[in-house]
């Protein structure tokens, strides 16, 4: 059964980097195999989706986050990795990584629990 796991810190300091890790497990997937995607939600509010990195190794950012996003992968360690730096507040959102999949549109077929990230000083 495959299994998305997110990890990381819970809270994040002002003007600081947040680093979050997914880690696929199960399904025997390779994760250089297919497309995976970090998407975010603060509360009350919907999913924001904030990029995603292809099997070529290409990544995409949303345009209101590509100055602060960066999206990699350790193909040796089944995981892809989540950088945002300058955090603020309004930073502060469940982050979910998911496996992204391309039909007559995107979609997304596997989803982590996702991981609780308060930015706070």
């Amino acid at each position: 059964q495959v299994q998305l796991q997110e990890s990381g810190p819970g809270l994040v300091k002002p003007s600081q980097t947040l680093s979050l890790t997914c880690t696929v497990s199960g399904g025997s997937i390779t994760i250089n195999y297919d497309s995976w995607t970090w998407i975010r939600q603060p509360p009350g509010k919907g999913l924001e989706w904030m990029g995603a990195i292809t099997p070529s190794g290409s990544a995409y950012y949303s345009p209101s986050l590509k100055s602060r996003t960066s999206i990699s992968r350790d193909t040796s360690k089944n995981q892809c990795t989540l950088q945002l730096t300058s955090v603020t507040p309004e930073d502060t959102a469940v982050y979910y990584c998911a496996r992204a999949v391309r039909g007559s549109t995107w979609s997304y077929d596997y989803w982590g629990q996702g991981t609780q990230v308060t930015v706070s000083s």
